[in-house]
């Protein structure tokens, strides 16, 4: 006697998803039956009638609409959190087969971890001229230390692809000078908590939350001939030789709520007065919210003109500061810091752990604008650089900008975090692990 079928529940974009599977003529056979077995489950066909409409076996259809709805909790926490493509990608991960032991592999896991040990030294350690591995010149040098006897440059390419080892690529990056990691991670915090902070501070206290920094010695360069376009088979060839029309830097802020650029700062110096002439200018605005500014350490982000400024708003009588480099608030930068970030002032700073200007949202949208308007760029003069700049940023404000989901452990920084129950296969992988645990133990 046949047992009860699981139930199939599907939300409406599941069932999208679904409906774009079984339409697919791309899409594997096997993923397209299973999109059919789920899509009439849902729709109250029996599992013997949905094994003659799809062409499998009774029981092959109650085991998938099993693991639906084992998997349901699962791709409704994604379907609420992440984007479409994610919800796709995890349908059809549950719709796929459990990984398979496969044939005796050619290379001990010995040989294979030796092979990306190797990868992972630098290349000039093995006394070769060069810099960084080439999947060639690293499988020539496993075979000449012995690891293996042969081995094909395509299967050590696969070993690094499964490994996510990419010996040819290089990013930069920039390490903290804070050397007491609970230090470091108490300042981080403090950025952190302000993002967090910003739309409750924007809509309930009227309070601005902007990133502000410099984008400086942007050169204005002019292409000695004209760039020959496109054609089938060759990209756009740009002139290499070119004029310089001197530089200009851009003092930026990006509303962190808002998701828009507003009131940048285009000039050829960053003095501090530039600064705290673009500070007044934001300011004004909106002259009556407050502002909360995340900045770097820069010297100007701190200076005399800007505390006279703060001071002057808050209503502070300035002979009360100080003097610069003797006494009072304007002692130094760590007592105009201080002064600067005192979360009882309107206008108030709060400033990045020192060389970690990334954490500064404002430094993608720097990144955007460099690879948009300057990389390419042809400018005639200074004047045109500029307006070519502030008509992207009235561009970038009307098409595509939009608040960041930041990021600084890897995951969107959110108030909690909330683990995603697992699909079927994680809890099949669970359970083979545990019993293979307990097959060694006996």
């Amino acid at each position: 006697m046949s047992g009860k079928a699981a139930k199939v529940i599907l939300t409406e974009k599941q069932q999208g998803v679904l409906e774009q599977i079984s339409r697919s003529t791309t899409a594997p056979r096997r993923l397209v039956q299973r999109a059919d077995i789920i899509l009439l489950g849902f729709a109250g066909w029996l599992n013997r009638d949905i094994a003659v409409e799809v062409g499998l076996g009774r029981k092959q259809v109650g085991l998938w609409r099993r693991r639906w709805q084992q998997s349901f909790d699962a791709l409704v926490a994604v379907e609420c959190r992440e984007s479409h493509a994610a919800l796709r990608r995890l349908i059809e991960d549950v719709l796929s087969d459990a990984p398979r032991s496969g044939s005796p592999g050619t290379f001990t896991a010995e040989q294979v971890t030796q092979i990306l040990a190797t990868a992972c030294e630098p290349a000039e350690n093995s006394g070769r001229p060069i810099n960084r591995w080439t999947h060639r010149e690293l499988t020539d040098e496993v075979i000449r230390r012995g690891i293996v006897s042969s081995i094909s440059v395509s299967q050590v390419g696969r070993y690094l692809r499964q490994a996510e080892l990419q010996p040819h690529r290089t990013k930069y990056w920039l390490n903290t000078k804070e050397k007491d990691p609970e230090v470091f991670e108490q300042q981080v915090q403090v950025v952190c908590q302000t993002y967090l902070d910003a739309p409750d501070l924007y809509f309930q206290e009227n309070t601005h939350t902007v990133s502000v920094d410099e984008m400086s010695g942007l050169q204005a360069l002019e292409r000695i001939a004209n760039t020959i376009p496109m054609q089938p088979g060759r990209p756009e060839r740009i002139e290499y030789e070119y004029k310089r029309h001197g530089t200009l830097c851009l003092i930026g802020n990006w509303d962190v709520v808002l998701g828009q650029m507003i009131a940048p700062t285009i000039r050829e110096t960053r003095t501090e007065e530039d600064f705290a002439w673009h500070i007044h200018r934001t300011i004004q605005t909106d002259p009556e919210a407050g502002w909360v500014f995340v900045v770097d350490n820069l010297n100007t982000h701190c200076s005399e003109t800007l505390v006279r400024y703060v001071a002057r708003l808050e209503g502070i009588d300035e002979s009360t500061l100080g003097r610069k480099g003797k006494s009072g608030i304007l002692k130094s930068m760590a007592t105009r810091q201080t002064f600067l970030s005192d979360r009882h002032h309107r206008i108030r700073f709060v400033f990045l752990p020192k060389h970690t200007s990334w954490l500064n949202q404002i430094e993608v949208i720097f990144g955007i604008i460099g690879r948009r308007v300057l990389r390419r760029g042809n400018f005639t003069s200074l004047a045109a650089m500029k307006d070519r700049i502030l008509d992207f940023i009235e561009y970038f404000n009307r098409t595509f900008a939009k608040p960041f989901r930041w990021t600084y452990t890897g995951r969107p920084v959110s108030a909690e975090t909330v683990k995603r129950p697992p699909i079927w296969k994680e809890n099949w992988a669970s359970l083979r692990e545990s019993r293979q645990s307990l097959a060694v133990v006996a």
